[in-house]
């Protein structure tokens, strides 16, 4: 398709650089090399301190110089949400006025302006759908008579928790670079990724291992210290270790020597990134039958168990660690890589801008 002008916004909780912060800003770094690689002019509004070589313009993370009064009323919210609220409003004005030229706008953020604004812009709107529904986003789809958006979800799960505001949301899973997530040969430790925090599960993950009597190592930024420091460090020892918030070079490594991932939600995961980046590396993956893991998950490269039951996931390892680790990669390559991803997305944008 002909090269497009593309106003990619980002999340601006955390920079879109290594070591990513967590899935969404892994996928968005994705999303944005794989679109430029495909001869597009990305444009990535994201949050100071991003990578550089993404073509980021970054976002006037600032606080508003707000009036004493102002901020006494007791309607004032969070700084935070003050910040992020007038980042994306001065975002969405500029793009109203269209003296950039973008052919595109792909909302890849969390945040409800760009959906309540699209109505003002001049050009199509698509908006990916990461999470289970949310107050505010679920009243901005509500608030005009026609939403104008294009949605997007990363799951069948996911488009079916917003079918109830949005009516046919086309399902492009999040994808992963099999060009850095390479195959390992395996045969290592297991292996628990992700953000530290109660909703990823990873004390179960611990919990399981040691069950099954079997060696972990744990990576990924401690978002939740507290939890880490209850739930996590005192199941550390005995063969399982935290290795720290790793690069994406040094996790891929990591996960391609595994014999096998954990992945062990404590909530209705709407993706799994976690899931996809094991696969390329041709690790099998032992999981919690939650949200989004049965569409990626197939009996060929992983194990699905009941939530929360650690017992039978330390019954599954021994036989998660014995499946082909080429067919784990060949689901990777052909369901869950950039490749597969931005082939969706060029077809939707070839669409919408006809």
């Amino acid at each position: 398709m002909r090269a497009l002008r593309i106003a990619l916004v980002a999340s601006i909780r955390f920079p879109i650089r290594e070591p990513f912060a967590g899935g969404l800003e892994a996928q968005t770094w994705a999303l944005a090399h794989g679109l430029t690689r495909r001869g597009h002019r990305v444009t990535l509004f994201a949050a100071p301190g991003s990578d550089t070589t993404l073509g980021v313009d970054e976002l006037p993370v600032h606080r508003p110089v707000l009036s004493d009064a102002a901020r006494s009323d007791r309607s004032m919210p969070s700084a935070e949400w003050m910040t992020e609220h007038h980042a994306y409003l001065q975002l969405m004005l500029r793009l109203a006025d269209g003296v950039d030229g973008f052919d595109l706008v792909h909302n890849n953020s969390l945040h409800h302006l760009p959906v309540a604004m699209a109505s003002a812009l001049p050009m199509p709107v698509v908006t990916a759908l990461h999470t289970p529904p949310t107050p505010w986003l679920e009243s901005a789809i509500e608030a005009p008579a026609r939403c104008p958006v294009t949605f997007t979800a990363v799951s069948e799960h996911t488009a079916r928790a917003w079918a109830h505001v949005v009516d046919g949301a086309t399902v492009v899973p999040n994808g992963v670079d099999t060009a850095r997530w390479t195959p390992g040969p395996g045969g290592g430790p297991l292996v628990w990724s992700g953000r530290i925090v109660p909703e990823k599960g990873p004390h179960l993950a611990l919990d399981a291992a040691r069950t099954a009597n079997r060696s972990v190592l744990v990576a990924g930024p401690i978002s939740d210290r507290r939890y880490f420091e209850q739930a996590v460090r005192p199941r550390l020892g005995d063969g399982a270790r935290y290795l720290g918030h790793l690069s994406q070079r040094a996790l891929a490594r990591l996960v391609g020597r595994a014999s096998a991932t954990l992945v062990t939600p404590c909530w209705d995961e709407p993706y799994g990134l976690v899931v996809a980046e094991s696969l390329a590396c041709g690790t099998p993956v032992c999981a919690f039958a939650r949200g989004a893991l049965p569409e990626i998950l197939t009996p060929g490269c992983g194990s699905l168990v009941p939530a929360d039951d650690t017992t039978a996931l330390a019954r599954a390892i021994a036989s998660t660690t014995g499946l082909p680790r080429a067919e784990a990669r060949r689901r990777a390559e052909q369901h869950c890589s950039v490749t597969a991803m931005i082939d969706r997305y060029e077809r939707l944008y070839r669409e919408l801008t006809a």
